[in-house]
């Protein structure tokens, strides 16, 4: 049995960006991550994947790296969210970044990526 497993808009302050402000002084970005699991039918804990672990793996890949590019992140938390748990069998993940500097007034700036186990 396939379960989807969805949490959306964790937040996360980091130092990603090409600007040196962004570096130095970070900014809230908030993830989703979109799972395809396979998942037993028991009513137990460890017949699914703990999104608690996900959670915290997403805030491990985002606060402890610096990239440049949002897009290097999502690719970088999907890594870890498939490499979390063999029950993973896809991930898509989106970063948004709601301020980036783009120098214009804009409610979001987001990339997604998607991936499965066994993809390189």
């Amino acid at each position: 049995m396939i379960y989807k497993v969805r949490i959306d808009g964790l937040k996360v302050f980091a130092y990603h960006g090409v600007l040196q402000h962004e570096k130095e002084q970070g900014q809230d970005f908030f993830i989703d991550a979109h799972l395809d699991v396979e998942a037993g039918t028991e009513d137990t804990i460890t017949s699914t994947v703990s999104y608690a672990s996900v959670a915290d793996e997403i805030v491990r890949v985002a606060t402890t790296n610096k990239f440049d590019l949002i897009e290097t992140l999502a690719n970088e938390v999907n890594k870890a969210v498939l490499a979390l748990d063999l029950r993973v069998l896809r991930a898509t993940i989106t970063v948004h970044k709601p301020s980036a500097p783009v120098g214009h007034e804009v409610r979001d700036i987001s990339v997604t990526i998607s991936g499965a186990r066994g993809e390189n």
